[in-house]
């Protein structure tokens, strides 16, 4: 398996090598990521081994060097990375001045590299994905696998060109490209104009050496098949929790905010950022007198946490809120349970519109009734089951409504998760492993 981070904090890429080990395949996890050596560890009897992308910069590689295509990078000149450096640390005005002042350049690069490479003017617009395939790729050459299950978007190429390098040498090996996210829905990492375009003519370049495709939801395998014309639909594995855990002691979140049984309380798990709709849930707290809310993330001290905390102080709700640290993903839905809500306040974007995201799964196991922005798939799915309520996203005094609606009987909604009609034991890790076992085996077996 490949993967374009550190695997810690991604749960689906750590349940994927985990259950697959524990089906007898012999797993190697392979992160790339901005570490200073090369980190190794044991996911149940899979094997993780992060590589160090600081091993591209440190030996001259990256951006600005020669991409494999004969071509060479310009990003690598002194005075322009000083320049940009000096901006970026100063930031406000001269930084946004510069970027909009960049966006002529960019998009006349990408009208040329596009013209010149098609799909593969990525090697000009975005030659640092070679960064990947420099760090991984002879470590997978190295390991000779049967299969190769590539994560996200970015080592769909690593994986592809690690294939065709195996079957020159005589050797068939097998590709399963796991398309987390709809890329053309996606908010780049990086404010310019080459980002979306490189990455999208990346995917088109490789998706077609992929023996079999998953994702994460029915809507997304939809788009894949268009954007893609796929030849086979992909096969849907969920972003859904496990079930049965080897963990006997979970902490309690309300304990850790100190509130007694009575105290309403909201949960928020997750990555923080404005697209995902915090703000709106701190500014419903003044019309939700006594309600407390939990924001449990990665980074308790990140920049946006620490903002967001201060806007509740503005709002003079700072008491009723209360941060606290991410705990191990097998502890999380014990450790959830004992909210009244669970949040999902999403603005309106592509990619929010079509996810069934990880948190949505986790509160239910955690018998939460939900609170969601009105995004199309969530949406409709809580309306579908009963679990929750839905609120026009950026909206806070429509979402304090649905809190109230909940908090006036909670029952009513967690009755959606019991009985014969109940959507849990079909959302669980167990059920998509089982999904995912089967894809691999029937790609390996010899057809007679």
């Amino acid at each position: 398996m490949l993967v374009d981070n550190a695997v810690e904090g991604d749960s689906r890429v750590q349940k994927a090598a985990r259950s697959a080990a524990d089906a007898g395949w012999d797993v190697t996890l392979i992160g790339c990521a901005h570490v200073d050596a090369e980190r190794r560890w044991r996911l149940g009897d899979a094997e993780v081994r992060v590589l160090p992308l600081a091993a591209v910069a440190a030996s001259g590689g990256g951006a600005g060097s020669c991409d494999g295509s004969g071509l060479r990078g310009v990003s690598g000149l002194r005075g322009v990375s000083g320049l940009r450096a000096r901006l970026v640390a100063r930031g406000g005005l001269p930084l946004r001045a510069a970027r909009l002042a960049r966006r002529p350049v960019e998009h006349a690069e990408v009208r040329f590299w596009r013209a010149r490479l098609r799909d593969g003017a990525w090697r000009r617009l975005e030659p640092g994905l070679w960064d990947y395939e420099r760090v991984a790729g002879p470590v997978v050459d190295d390991l000779r696998p049967d299969l190769i299950h590539a994560h996200d978007f970015r080592m769909l190429g690593v994986a592809a060109r690690a294939v065709d390098r195996a079957r020159a040498a005589g050797r068939d090996v097998k590709l399963v490209w796991d398309a987390h996210e709809w890329l053309p829905g996606a908010r780049p990492r990086r404010d310019n104009a080459r980002w979306l375009p490189a990455h999208l003519g990346y995917v088109r370049e490789y998706v077609g050496h992929a023996d079999a495709v998953v994702t994460v939801s029915d809507t997304l395998a939809d788009l894949l098949v268009r954007d893609h014309a796929l030849p086979e639909r992909p096969t849907v594995i969920l972003n859904a929790p496990i079930a049965a855990t080897t963990e006997t002691s979970a902490p309690d979140l309300r304990k850790r905010c100190g509130l007694p049984p009575d105290t309403p309380l909201l949960v928020y798990s997750g990555a923080m950022a404005v697209q995902r709709g915090v703000d709106t849930v701190v500014e419903a707290l003044p019309l939700l007198p006594g309600v407390h809310l939990a924001l449990v993330v990665a980074d308790p001290a990140a920049a946006y946490v620490r903002q967001a905390v201060a806007r509740a102080d503005r709002h003079g709700v700072g008491d009723r809120v209360h941060v606290l640290p991410y705990v191990p993903h097998r502890q999380l839905v014990a450790f959830l349970a004992t909210a009244d809500i669970g949040l999902i306040p999403l603005h309106h974007w592509p990619n929010h519109e079509i996810a069934l995201i990880t948190k949505f799964f986790e509160y239910a196991h955690a018998r939460l009734p939900i609170v969601v922005s009105d995004v199309r798939t969530m949406a409709e799915a809580v309306r579908a089951t009963g679990q929750g309520e839905v609120f026009r996203a950026r909206d806070a005094a429509d979402l304090a409504r649905a809190v109230r609606a909940v908090l006036a009987d909670p029952a009513r909604y967690r009755a959606a998760y019991e009985g014969e009609d109940s959507p849990l034991p079909g959302w669980t890790w167990e059920a998509q492993a089982e999904r995912l076992d089967a894809l691999y085996r029937r790609l390996l077996t010899p057809i007679r």
